[in-house]
């Protein structure tokens, strides 16, 4: 039973568990508002998002406005400068939340990792600007490798956290890459010999480890610098309605982060008995290091971006046995501790819909990016909560009086009878901030639920 919930937990069912979590969002009592005001307004919002992952109609139709990176854009501060003057990213983002939050409902907030720690961890597997990237480029670029090879499923079937520890987090990261010099750490028992610790006394480990300690002085000023922003939002100085965190599918687990594209698609005919068994033993660790996280109390979300079950990626027979079933053991497992799945479907999912109608009422969420999300309200809206998909092209490109006109169809088709979350289907990068007022604008005027 997790910490600081109550004591008759593990005889309540999944449906008890998730109305616990949510109405815990709902408790102001252990929050501080700035105003009353605040609080209300907080009070309304969560009300609201309850109600539609409830699958039941609000007041109105939620939204999660796409507002990315639009203050860094008008202020002109660049992702370099995000990533590594991060207090110009939080003054520019001030000055959007003061001019437009209150009309946008919404706030910006700097999407980037602070750069000192990607620096210091020397990461490997994405480029970024002024790290194999030109200090004037917008985005992150993901650089896919081989980060553990064919013939060590073994390893990682044997002993995950072993191999995570001494072979892929070196691979990963250069920082880490003492790790390689020690035994694995299931040998330290009440016997054990000195010498299993004496990579401790060298250089290189002493110098990883120091860089973590400035890691860890790096994300103090990054977390002072949230703090503040967050306070200066009117927000509460707690943890909301998020108790978000993040999980992926075993398969994308193994193949985005392991094996590769082209290494995971061989492994689906070379090594399909191997692939199948590490997928099991990832879902294993997924579920406990969810479930043993020391917030586990405060959680409500689990989001996950599905990558390689999509549309094209696989055969139907391929996506029935090597991608849903390690997926839905986390899924149930974690839906059984009462936490909402929150699942990002990029590109396409229009041939899984009628597959993936497993779960109880109320408990996954479906964020689609490309599929046909009207579809998909005829074939999942009556148990799970939708969101997407307005085109990330149009809030670009289209003119406002298209954006305000398709945001009207999703609200009065997807939104009938509730359950539907107003969003872009992906945030770009360079929004239009005349279609972000577009949407409000379909919202305030098409949004609201009549009693």
């Amino acid at each position: 039973m997790p910490a600081n919930m109550p004591e008759n937990w593990a005889q309540m069912t999944s449906e008890e568990k998730r109305q616990y979590r949510l109405n815990k969002t709902l408790d102001t009592s252990v929050m501080k508002f700035p105003t009353p005001e605040a609080e209300k307004a907080y009070k309304i919002r969560q009300q609201r998002m309850v109600d539609v992952y409830n699958v039941k109609e609000p007041d109105r139709v939620p939204v999660n406005l796409p507002v990315g990176n639009i203050a860094m854009k008008m202020y002109g501060i660049t992702a370099y400068d995000a990533m590594y003057n991060p207090e110009k990213a939080y003054e520019a983002a001030a000055k959007f939340n003061e001019k437009y939050g209150a009309e946008l409902e919404a706030n910006a907030m700097p999407w980037a990792m602070p750069g000192k720690v990607l620096d210091l961890l020397d990461y490997k597997l994405y480029a970024w600007p002024g790290h194999g990237l030109a200090k004037d480029g917008s985005s992150w670029q993901f650089k896919e490798g081989e980060y553990m090879t064919a013939d060590e499923y073994g390893d990682l079937i044997r002993d995950p956290s072993d191999f995570w520890i001494r072979k892929y987090l070196p691979r990963a990261f250069g920082t880490f890459a003492p790790m390689g010099m020690f035994q694995p750490f299931t040998n330290i028992t009440e016997n054990v010999h000195v010498m299993q610790f004496m990579p401790l006394a060298m250089p290189a480990v002493q110098e990883m480890l120091q860089k973590l300690i400035d890691v860890g002085k790096e994300f103090q000023n990054a977390m002072q610098l949230t703090a503040k922003a967050m306070s200066g939002m009117n927000m509460p100085n707690t943890m909301s309605l998020s108790g978000v965190t993040f999980a992926k599918a075993p398969f994308d687990i193994l193949g985005d982060t392991l094996r590769g594209t082209t290494g995971i698609m061989k492994d689906t005919f070379r090594y399909p008995d191997k692939l199948l068994k590490a997928l099991d033993v990832v879902a294993d660790f997924q579920i406990n290091t969810i479930l043993n996280s020391p917030n586990i109390a405060n959680m409500l979300i689990v989001t996950y971006p599905l990558h390689k079950g999509a549309d094209g990626w696989m055969s139907q027979k391929s996506f029935d046995t090597f991608y849903w079933p390690s997926l839905k053991k986390v899924m149930d497992a974690l839906i059984n501790e009462g936490l909402i799945q929150s699942m990002f479907a990029e590109g396409s999912f229009d041939t899984r819909l009628k597959y993936v109608d497993q779960f109880p009422k109320g408990s996954v969420l479906w964020y689609f990016d490309r599929t046909d999300i009207f579809n998909a309200k005829k074939l999942l809206g009556h148990k799970y909560c939708l969101q997407g998909n307005i085109p990330t092209s149009m809030l670009v490109m289209a003119d406002p009086k298209d954006v305000k006109e398709y945001c009207r169809k999703l609200i009065q088709e997807v939104g009938k009878g509730g359950g539907y979350i107003l969003s872009a289907g992906a945030t770009p990068d360079n929004p239009k901030l005349e279609n972000l007022q577009a949407i409000m604008e379909a919202v305030r005027e098409y949004g609201f639920y009549k009693k």
